[in-house]
């Protein structure tokens, strides 16, 4: 026995390497639109390690500090420390707006990502029997990395950003009887308070990491003992033994090791790569144009990003007349616009896999043209967060159609209730569900399978 044998043995003795050449050996479905997941998984790995930079030279604090650096019009000011501490990494500490610009587009892509995966699983029907748990995982995923881009937006405590904060602020205190104690918890007090940004820090670098790692942890080992969905084949196929096209207890596809590795390790340098390129050449927020927190002032404009903007459009649709007293507990519009209508659409988004449900296991994934009233509701969905992201932008529009926001107000709203039904309708009526008493769902087509097969576990 040569020693390299010897030495597997070692540690095959007390690890049990040989059990893991199964999950070695697993298959993967060759399809491109199931590495959106991956994609997601790296950007997060990159938001740790860039995180990790920024985090050398970040200081959490709203103390007063002199800044001596390389913007001319702050030389010699006393400022908060965040608000220093950024512009120093921006301007002066070595590659540090490289790393912060990809901080923040991978955030952005990471959002990006996860909201097109979960597409893909909601328009082929993915979520179904027995994914209803990883459906709730990935929805929580989707929550937490909300979370963590609004808690980063504080950090810099610039002008803009602790306006946009604030806001969060006056929604956290609008909540019924714990909104108070719930704004002490996150904000550290009356925002801003000295207690704000080492709060909210605090949030964005370790509480909300750990759920996002933990939950991610959860989904790949449900992903792992799962089956993955698959495309329906379109024949039997030929590999070390014949897979009936019926058969869904056998995945066909790539194994794990070495082609899904070598797939995977091209998708994370296609990703290093985008990022790479968008913060070289696209700025990112410039906090030296707006200038360190003035609790006096208020920024012209305030806008959050395009993954919050459906969650501010709501605030800005709901009139503050709709506020009202029961039983003596005031319920406040920014708590209904800001809380309730988000949570009904995360309520809404959760309870779908036991809405469309299967009582059998399902394995292969569904034409999403053969699912019409399912594909119409989708359809729906994504109009109405757009229609409600173009109501976040009231200003803009109104700008642009030349209107004032208070006129052009309830054409916005006519617009995310009225939209979102024409556009399911007409979704409906082309994929021919009028036409039908009983919509049969069917399978996608498969652009063929690898040899590889891999055993229902």
């Amino acid at each position: 026995m040569s020693r390299l044998d010897e030495l597997y043995d070692w540690f095959d003795s007390r690890f049990g390497l040989s059990h893991a050449q199964s999950f070695l050996g697993k298959a993967f479905p060759a399809e491109d639109s199931f590495l959106l997941g991956e994609v997601a998984l790296f950007c997060f790995g990159l938001l740790v390690a860039s995180g990790t930079f920024l985090g050398f030279f970040y200081e959490p604090s709203t103390a007063a500090t002199q800044y001596q650096g390389s913007v001319m019009q702050y030389q010699g000011d006393e400022m908060p420390a965040a608000f220093v501490s950024v512009l120093q990494i921006t301007y002066d500490v070595p590659f540090g707006m490289l790393i912060r610009r990809m901080h923040h587009w991978a955030a952005h892509l990471f959002i990006a990502s996860m909201a097109l995966h979960m597409l893909r699983v909601f328009f082929t029907g993915a979520y179904r029997n027995p994914r209803e748990p990883n459906w709730l995982v990935g929805l929580g995923l989707a929550g937490l990395s909300m979370g963590a881009a609004y808690t980063g937006y504080s950090l810099p405590f610039d002008e803009f950003a602790s306006t946009a904060v604030g806001i969060g602020y006056n929604v956290t205190l609008s909540i019924p009887i714990l909104g108070e104690w719930l704004a002490n918890v996150a904000f550290g007090g009356s925002f801003p308070s000295s207690a704000t940004i080492p709060r909210l820090y605090f949030f964005h670098v370790l509480v909300i990491p750990l759920a996002i790692a933990g939950l991610l942890a959860v989904h790949m080992a449900i992903l792992i003992r799962q089956k993955h969905t698959e495309a329906q084949r379109d024949g039997d196929v030929q590999g070390r033994e014949t897979i009936d096209a019926e058969d869904d207890t056998v995945i066909v596809g790539l194994p794990a090791v070495p082609n899904q590795v070598a797939v995977s390790a091209v998708v994370f340098f296609l990703t290093l790569a985008t990022l790479s390129l968008l913060s070289g050449f696209l700025p990112v927020h410039n906090i030296a144009e707006y200038g360190p927190n003035n609790p006096a002032s208020t920024p012209e404009l305030i806008m959050p990003d395009w993954f919050l903007m459906w969650g501010y459009g709501f605030l800005k649709l709901i009139p503050s007349w709709l506020s009202f007293d029961l039983f003596g507990v005031h319920f406040s519009a920014e708590f209904i616009g800001g809380l309730v209508l988000p949570g009904v659409v995360f309520t809404a988004v959760a309870a779908w896999p036991f809405i469309d449900y299967t009582p059998e296991p399902v394995h292969f994934t569904a034409d999403p043209t053969e699912r019409p009233w399912q594909t119409a509701v989708g359809m729906a969905g994504i109009t109405f967060i757009m229609a409600a992201s173009i109501a976040g932008m009231d200003v803009i529009v109104a700008d642009v159609v030349g209107m004032e926001t208070d006129t052009l107000r309830p054409y916005l709203f006519a617009l995310v209730i009225g939209a979102p039904i024409a556009i399911g309708l007409a979704s409906y009526a082309v994929l021919g569900g009028f036409g039908s008493d009983s919509p049969t769902e069917g399978t996608a087509t498969m652009d063929g399978g690898a040899p590889n097969t891999e055993d229902d576990e």
